[in-house]
């Protein structure tokens, strides 16, 4: 469909009505204008003692008709205009709607909300205004322009036109100039406001993950520097506005003293009454005011050209999505980047590492040592025999500290945890499983500080863990089952962990998360945008990419809040035992609904009704607890059938 299909269709479906608006608009200002010239005339005529009140009874009678025509006339004016504006915004609306409908299943691949909430708020009202704001006002200037000039022109023609230079600087030379000045100016505030819609939307659809990682307030300065910066273009138009403004009441003013120097010359000259001379220089005043605006109506068109160009660009995305798969070979596998259907990536080697292999690792000798956010992260597996897990060098040491913990959300509701007690020294690792409303997410709510327990105590090193507010996420870091991954390259969504991040330390944190494989089948590497929400990649793709940040964030505490939620069971344990490694060292809380990779824990806490029902280590569970083993045999039927 042609671009300007927008605009023109609601023309010709709309075109007398459209015609009725111009009219009755233009018959406002003549109305006005005639007020104007009736009241000069009246005023004039009534300081002179007439012979007979008929004298001026005729002009009483026209200033009564045309102050009440005027203001008639502009009610259905509007009444009109706005109704058939109004329909066409709504056949926009429904049109737009048409339009995104069919492509409804690829749309968040496609569009960002942020830009589909522009064309909704802000491109379908710009195009409302282009009929309201531009074109009839304009047009009826013009009509104007002309009736001014003929009618002037049976009077004195040399006078005529030069109010007609007069106007012409008014509706075309001013407008004109407007535009030069402003055009790079509107268009650049169009798209920072659209740039600020997709940021916000992005923002709040990530707002936990900005939380978790503690920059909520870097979120809130650099929203408000582009404000800022929208705000200083803004304040530049509507200071040329002023000037402008200022311009045009300046050739009306010239206007008005040539108007009265002009009237004033036929009098002495014979060629009108005195009475006329205050009518010809008050009718000047409505006139001015239906050319005045153009300038104003000029001025928008860049902004309806920009949202024409949205628009139209939506119709023409008719195919498969613009931002479709990118299926890249690898020697090993096949990966659908974009769909996120398939996932086979085998790591280097042509292998998939397992939990089992991240157990038994221990029994070789290795030792790794990266950099990561300025700290020195050592991970050291010694020969069969020692501790059998990789410790890493952490350089805050966190003691998390339970006793007797119990809360409730309100005093009559019933209790979320209860005489809860819970010791995690540097480096244990706990596991806390339970099925929906079992109370774990209100333990790990209690955990980093965000509600204080109703009974008990809950401390982080010796001081209550909800005094530490803001400084919670330089000691515990979250890894939730849908962290959100922000508009923007892969890099930056790693940097959130630490804005000041090298690109080397963003490679070594990624290298832990095991993303070498699939940054190397992006097209851009680091720097390869991953769209909103992180549509370009699969489920366990972005936990992954979430996990480099976490580790880049490097705090000592993690908080897995049931990561592999939705992952299919290879998926799962691979991710498990990337994080498994590579948080090695790390005090971890892993929140769960079952039990795969509960053998790698220190400890295993069983919640029921907000108490503990089992806790011990896995192994201690299986040989003691039946309930467990048969959840445990639930989960991994494999072994136990074998």
């Amino acid at each position: 469909m042609k671009r300007e299909g927008w605009f023109a269709p609601y023309v010709s479906s709309y075109f007398w009505r459209f015609v009725l608006i111009i009219v009755l608009g233009a018959l406002t200002v003549f109305s006005a204008s005639s007020l104007m010239y009736t009241s000069g005339f009246l005023i004039s005529k009534a300081s002179i003692p007439p012979e007979n009140i008929l004298m001026i009874y005729v002009p009483i009678v026209g200033v009564r008709t045309f102050g009440t025509s005027r203001a008639v006339i502009h009610y259905v004016e509007r009444l009109v205009g706005h109704d058939t504006i109004l329909r066409i915004l709504s056949k926009m609306r429904v049109r737009l709607y048409h339009i995104l409908e069919p492509q409804a299943l690829f749309l968040s691949s496609r569009f960002r909300t942020g830009d589909i909430l522009g064309m909704l708020a802000d491109d379908i009202e710009y195009l409302q205004n282009v009929y309201l704001r531009t074109v009839f006002p304009s047009i009826i200037a013009l009509l104007l322009y002309g009736a001014a000039v003929i009618a002037l022109g049976t009077f004195d023609l040399t006078f005529a036109l030069l109010m007609g230079l007069y106007i012409l600087v008014l509706v075309v030379v001013l407008p004109l100039v407007s535009l030069l000045f402003t055009q790079r100016r509107q268009r650049e505030v169009k798209q920072e406001r659209n740039r600020l819609y997709q940021k916000l939307t992005d923002a709040v659809l990530g707002m936990g993950d900005w939380m978790i990682s503690g920059r909520q307030s870097q979120f809130v300065a650099t929203y408000e520097a582009d404000e800022r910066k929208v705000a200083r273009t803004d304040g530049w138009l509507r200071g040329w506005a002023r000037l402008r403004m200022f311009i045009g009441q300046a050739i009306v003013g010239i206007g008005v003293l040539s108007m009265l120097y002009w009237a004033a010359g036929q009098y002495a000259d014979g060629a009108i009454a005195g009475t006329l001379i205050a009518a010809f220089v008050l009718v000047v005043f409505p006139l001015a005011d239906a050319f005045l605006p153009v300038s104003e109506a000029v001025e928008k068109i860049p902004q309806y050209r920009n949202s024409l160009e949205r628009l139209s660009g939506v119709e023409d995305r008719d195919g498969a999505p613009t931002q479709g798969a990118e299926v890249k070979q690898n020697g090993q596998g096949t990966r659908a980047v974009s769909a996120g259907v398939l996932e086979v990536a085998p790591v280097a080697g042509g292998r998939t590492e397992t939990l089992d292999e991240v157990r038994t690792q221990s029994a070789g000798i290795a030792k790794i040592k990266v950099t990561v956010a300025g700290r020195d992260i050592s991970t050291t597996t010694g020969q069969a025999g020692n501790e059998g897990h990789s410790q890493h060098d952490i350089a805050i040491q966190t003691h998390i500290r339970l006793e007797n913990v119990g809360y409730r959300y309100g005093a009559d509701d019933d209790w979320s945890v209860r005489d809860l007690s819970l010791d995690l020294p540097q480096g244990k690792k706990i596991a806390i499983i339970g099925r929906s409303g079992a109370g774990k997410s209100t333990l790990l709510k209690v955990i980093q500080g965000v509600i204080q327990p109703t009974e008990g105590s809950a401390e982080i090193n010796g001081r209550a863990a909800a005094s530490y507010g803001e400084d919670i996420p330089s000691l515990i870091a979250v890894l939730n089952q849908r962290p959100h991954l922000f508009d923007t390259t892969v890099a930056n969504n790693i940097r959130l962990g630490n804005p000041q991040a090298s690109e080397e330390e963003i490679c070594a944190a990624g290298a832990l998360a095991k993303l070498d494989s699939l940054i190397s089948s992006l097209p851009e590497g680091y720097n390869t945008p991953v769209r909103e929400a992180g549509q370009r990649f699969s489920g366990g793709e972005r936990q992954r990419i979430a996990l480099a940040r976490i580790l880049l964030q490097n705090t000592p505490v993690v908080v897995l809040d049931e990561p592999t939620v939705g992952l299919d069971p290879r998926t799962e344990r691979e991710l498990l035992a990337t994080m498994f490694q590579a948080m090695a060292g790390k005090s971890l809380v892993w929140v769960t609904h079952h039990l795969v990779g509960a053998e790698l824990m220190d400890e295993v806490i069983f919640m029921e009704n907000g108490t503990v029902e089992m806790r011990g280590t896995h192994a201690e569970l299986l040989e003691k607890e039946p309930r467990y083993r048969r959840l445990y045999e639930l989960d991994r039927p494999v072994e136990f059938l074998g």
